[in-house]
């Protein structure tokens, strides 16, 4: 019997300790990747894979473990990292935001504080006017400009901090989407100095972070939903100034793929974009901000009414922290540790599943990145002396639905049993 060693990588700690584990006999269960885990034909005599109709038969040429495959195995305590999360705020400095604004400098250091609670490694960018001086007169115009104290500053005079980056950009009623979009490329007048621009702040987003956006306002963007997400750049269409390509244009390298957007703004019903919320005192916002609705349901976002005033800042911002956990990718590049044994690894004799609580999907070996397909499987960082395992996008996709907050199930990674080959 052939020891192998078996490594569960759960979201929780795992104490280490010693069970016992055999093989399947004949061909391992596959399950389908849509729908994230759900349960797939099992082997046939013969050791035959085959599939429910709902996924492909990704591992018709991979051989089954076999059946003096089974070993005794040991858990080894290990962690699931999440990926790194930036959480973009924008915020609308007319003066009718004054409220809205006090809210938000008393009370992003304990948002911050939230998602440092969920041990994610986080950052804050601010895109607002900035000034310890409030209010502040530009061009005859009253602006109420943001200034977020320490800890999340890195001073008391709104200095940027380890975690946080502050672009001092005037952010107009109707122009919130413009601004994100050409600070962002940082195109002609939005630049440092121009009337509508402010500091580049791109280079503060990490390429493999989830991009949350916020919008705090009590109007409506005069770009629509698609052309903040699709516009194709050039002219930008609500004005004479130039704009870069919308968020989700391949020339950003997917950076803000899976992003989700939520906001404060002046929506008043859950049936009808186009109701606007009333205040307290009977009068009411500008504008409902069926535009930010759009982008919230489409990316599942989360919203209060800025009716609510400051009884709907801290369920806001509880809600946005829940919102930024649960967006949170799982990094799908797992380290191998180094067995309790202490003897070598031997890259022919490691094997991947994934399992939620039924029989594991046993997932085929594949070599490189470059031969992953919608089928899924995994690689090695390394092939001649690997240190990590790396799960092709499908089976990340299908490990991120099954292994998480409120999940329950793991990734693992058997050493010792012949390598399922794809």
């Amino acid at each position: 019997m052939r020891p192998c060693v078996l490594l569960s990588l759960l979201t929780s700690t795992l104490a280490t300790m010693a069970i016992a584990c055999a093989a399947p006999r004949g061909a391992p269960t596959w399950e389908s990747s849509g729908g994230g885990g759900g349960a797939g034909g099992s082997a046939g005599e013969g050791g035959l894979w085959e599939d429910d109709g709902g996924a492909p038969d990704a591992s018709a040429d991979a051989p089954p473990l076999s059946e003096d495959a089974a070993c005794a195995s040991t858990v080894s305590e290990a962690t699931v990292e999440k990926l790194p999360v930036d959480i973009i705020w924008v915020v609308d400095n007319s003066s009718s935001m004054q409220p809205a604004i006090n809210e938000i400098k008393k009370g992003l250091n304990s948002f911050a504080a939230l998602i440092a609670a969920k041990n994610l490694d986080y950052k804050v960018v601010m895109l607002s006017l900035r000034s310890k001086t409030s209010p502040v007169q530009i061009s005859g115009s009253t602006r109420y400009p943001v200034c977020i104290p320490a800890p999340l500053a890195g001073d008391d005079n709104c200095g940027n901090g380890s975690r946080f980056f502050h672009s001092s950009v005037d952010i107009r009623s109707v122009q919130p989407l413009e601004q994100f979009l050409g600070t962002l490329g940082q195109t002609e007048g939005y630049k440092l100095g121009d009337e509508k621009g402010g500091e580049p702040w791109k280079q503060e987003l990490r390429p493999q972070a989830t991009k949350t956006i916020v919008v705090v306002s009590d109007d409506d963007s005069r770009l629509t939903a698609d052309q903040f997400e699709f516009f194709a750049g050039g002219k930008n269409p609500a004005s004479t100034l130039m704009l870069p390509p919308g968020i989700l244009d391949p020339s950003w390298s997917g950076l803000f793929t899976d992003y989700v957007f939520s906001g404060i703004y002046g929506w008043g019903s859950t049936s009808n974009p186009d109701t606007i919320c009333t205040y307290p005192d009977g009068t009411k916002p500008p504008k409902s901000g069926a535009t930010y609705t759009t982008l919230v349901q489409k990316t599942g976002g989360v919203r209060e009414k800025v009716c609510t005033g400051s009884a709907a800042w801290n369920p806001f911002f509880d809600a946005v922290a829940k919102a930024v956990e649960q967006t949170a990718k799982l990094s799908c590049e797992l380290t191998i540790p180094k067995p309790p044994s202490g003897d070598a690894i031997d890259p022919t004799r490691v094997n991947v599943s994934l399992s939620d609580g039924g029989e594991p999907t046993y997932l085929p070996r594949v070599d490189g990145a470059a031969a992953c397909n919608t089928t899924g499987g995994w690689y090695y960082d390394n092939p001649a002396a690997p240190q990590k395992v790396i799960l092709c996008p499908t089976s990340c996709d299908q490990a991120q639905f099954m292994v998480g907050p409120n999940q329950t199930g793991k990734i693992e990674v058997l050493f010792g049993c012949q390598t399922i080959l794809k």
